[in-house]
């Protein structure tokens, strides 16, 4: 049965997150570097934007998983009724 609040309750995978977004920095800041050295300020900036974006989204992830564990119910609490049902 589903609870109708699960978009309050999801849990997001951080620590996948986390690599991805340090994957993406990787590869944003190598195309940075690549595309301004051949001459290419369009795609120097472009690469360079999606860096920015992407350090954001890790320093958000970081700030996430420093905060620790949050109370999720476990398997043993039965899920409630949605709202408006009875």
């Amino acid at each position: 049965m589903r609870t109708g609040s699960e978009p309050l309750t999801a849990r997001s995978p951080l620590r996948m997150r986390f690599w991805f977004s340090v994957w993406g920095l990787v590869w944003a800041g190598f195309g940075t570097v690549a595309f301004a050295l051949v001459g290419r300020a369009g795609w120097a900036v472009a690469c360079g934007v999606l860096m920015l974006v992407v350090a954001a989204d890790l320093a958000w992830v970081v700030h996430r998983l420093r905060q620790g564990p949050h109370y999720q119910p476990g398997k043993d609490v039965p899920p409630y009724e949605p709202p408006g049902t009875r």
